[in-house]
């Protein structure tokens, strides 16, 4: 039997869009939904086609393929089958100027054929609005995220101390990783919404492998297998004494996921002050966490504690060298990196059930990124912890 999405929790994600717009856009007519995940956050499946949602009328998923899959597994009430555009623009008797696109997500060429067929004047962003409804999550959501976090602790804090072997490469562990998350439960995939991104398994790094250059929009770094697949791990790097071995990956269950990092030292110790500096990260990682109210502002909580850091520590905090990012943490649900952002420019106050990785870290030359990440649920007591509390740098000796 297929998992459906319940029809309460459908109705109510489509009841807070129609009540975003009516506030941000009152002037709004029609939303036009093309990407597979939010066709799956409002109406509980992926297929190939559209959503569409009149302001004066009930939304209909117009399904090219499948529309017997559709049929099956989404509760969603209107779903009608077309073979193009035509048949879904044929419906309206009067078709809006003014339509709202994914214009995230959505490609020009997609775009020219939409618009051959509804022949609209204008295009507004709905990119946002989608956003916000989605950062917060209902208990279903977090049931899912809940279920996600209790597979990334036993696989990261349990299972892989007992895997790394001296000798192994970095792709070694990273397919070994992978295969263990998914016989926990994890769906085996990890989606993001950055343009041209993708990741099975995450950044997986054995000492200085894990500050090197990628573009990949986070603190750490990774060698790749090549430059045609620069994720995942090396070949070449194997385990050695002395290593740190550096694992963030997500994970997911029926679409919505965790993020974790975790690090452990192999062998032997790493060096006093590269520990004290890893446990500066975990305090950093704390102290975002007790923020996490409702009311707080994402840029108050990201100046509270970037202020609080002493130039010392800020050098390579955030990543290595010339590659940081501007941020500590970020939201997370149906991809790993949603909105808001632990960061400067994101002053909407939290609410409680938005969900964030928060992700203190720092490069430190021939030794690797040491610190943290885990996911954590907004409350009125502060961030709840939803992937373990192991700190890390866990001893294989």
């Amino acid at each position: 039997m297929k998992m459906q999405v319940p029809l309460t929790e459908l109705q109510a994600r489509m009841n807070s869009l129609r009540a975003r717009m009516e506030a941000t856009s009152p002037d709004w007519e029609i939303i036009v939904i093309v990407s597979k995940i939010n066709m799956y956050y409002f109406t509980g499946t992926m297929q190939d086609g559209m959503l569409l949602i009149p302001r004066h009328d009930e939304a209909i998923l117009w399904v090219r393929r499948s529309y017997e899959r559709a049929r099956e597994e989404s509760l969603f009430p209107r779903i009608q089958e077309m073979n193009s555009f035509r048949d879904a623009a044929t419906h309206f008797s009067k078709l809006p100027k003014v339509v709202y696109l994914e214009t995230e997500v959505m490609p020009l060429a997609f775009y020219q054929r939409l618009r051959k067929y509804f022949s609209f004047t204008d295009v507004k962003s709905v990119d946002a609005d989608i956003a916000a409804v989605r950062a917060v999550k209902s208990p279903y959501e977090l049931s899912r995220m809940e279920r996600s976090g209790r597979i990334h602790q036993r696989v990261l804090e349990d299972l892989v101390p007992a895997i790394l072997k001296e000798g192994m490469s970095e792709v070694e562990l990273g397919t070994s990783l992978y295969s263990l998350m998914v016989k926990e439960g994890h769906q085996g995939i990890v989606r993001f919404s950055m343009f041209d991104t993708e990741m099975l398994v995450g950044q997986v790094g054995f000492g200085e492998g894990s500050i090197y250059p990628t573009y990949f929009n986070g603190p750490g770094g990774c060698y790749g297998m090549s430059p045609a697949v620069p994720l995942l791990g090396s070949r070449e790097r194997r385990l050695k004494k002395g290593d740190l071995v550096f694992i963030d990956v997500g994970c997911g269950v029926e679409g919505y996921h965790t993020d974790k990092t975790m690090t452990y030292m192999f062998g032997q110790p790493l060096p006093s002050e590269v520990i004290s500096v890893h446990q500066k990260c975990v305090t950093i990682q704390d102290s975002i966490a007790e923020m996490l109210k409702p009311g707080v502002t994402p840029a108050h909580i990201y100046n509270t504690i970037m202020n609080d850091l002493s130039p010392e520590f800020l050098e390579n905090f955030m990543g290595f060298g010339r590659r940081k990012v501007k941020f500590l943490g970020h939201g997370i649900g149906l991809v790993i990196d949603e909105s808001p952002v632990i960061a400067e420019g994101f002053y909407e106050p939290l609410q409680e059930g938005m969900t964030f990785a928060l992700e203190p870290k720092k490069g430190i030359a021939n030794v690797g990124m040491v610190g943290i990440e885990n996911t954590f649920i907004v409350t009125p007591q502060g961030g709840r912890c939803i992937t373990g509390g192991n700190p890390g740098l866990i001893s294989v000796f």
